[in-house]
């Protein structure tokens, strides 16, 4: 089981979630709570080992601006997260990072219709932390697709069991409060969804 740990902005809760086994972590660098600048997105990929893949996360930005923050934070990966027409990620090929398409499950399920590498399903209120019916995508995408929206240690395992998913993605589930991460839940989460 993938597992990405999301949102993180302290040093500290990247190396938990690396200690912990995370194969990704995420940098949003969009508008949330959850923000963090290129350069510091660049401090935090630095502390995650090579087989951890670095993830940027944007949501709205035009190309250029994604293109100029990713290069600046040196992350592996850029994440266009909603309704980022096919040819954003077109644009984007060239930097020879992994490329994740995040939207709704209302949206085209192929991985790699849009030229990703790899999808993220997530809830109809991204960010949120709300659960919501995970077996309505049961079987619906295609690839390497990741599950997210209203994931926590305490049901990431049914999540799995619903959905199928190739991997899971966390944020506001492993928080204390909003934008404010917790190494132990970190690690619970990590175990949940691979036990």
């Amino acid at each position: 089981m993938f597992v990405k740990i999301c949102g993180l902005s302290e040093p500290e809760h990247v190396e938990a979630a690396v200690e912990a086994g995370a194969d990704a972590i995420g940098l949003v660098m969009t508008a949330s709570p959850r923000r963090v600048t290129p350069s510091r997105a660049a401090e935090l990929a630095a502390l995650a080992p090579s087989h951890v893949l670095t993830v940027g996360v944007f949501m709205g930005e035009p190309v250029e601006e994604v293109r100029q923050a990713a290069q600046a934070a040196g992350v592996g990966a850029v994440q266009l997260h909603g309704r980022h027409p096919h040819a954003d990620f077109t644009a984007l090929k060239d930097l020879g990072l992994t490329l994740v398409r995040a939207v709704a499950a209302d949206a085209d399920l192929r991985t790699g219709a849009f030229d990703e590498d790899l999808l993220i399903v997530d809830a109809p209120r991204a960010g949120a932390g709300e659960p919501w019916d995970w077996t309505a995508v049961r079987g619906r995408p295609s690839g390497n697709w990741l599950l997210a929206g209203g994931l926590d240690p305490g049901n990431v395992r049914q999540a799995i069991e619903a959905a199928r998913p190739w991997g899971v993605d966390v944020s506001s589930g492993v928080e204390v409060a909003r934008g404010v991460k917790d190494s132990a839940l970190i690690r619970s989460f990590l175990r949940a969804a691979r036990s």
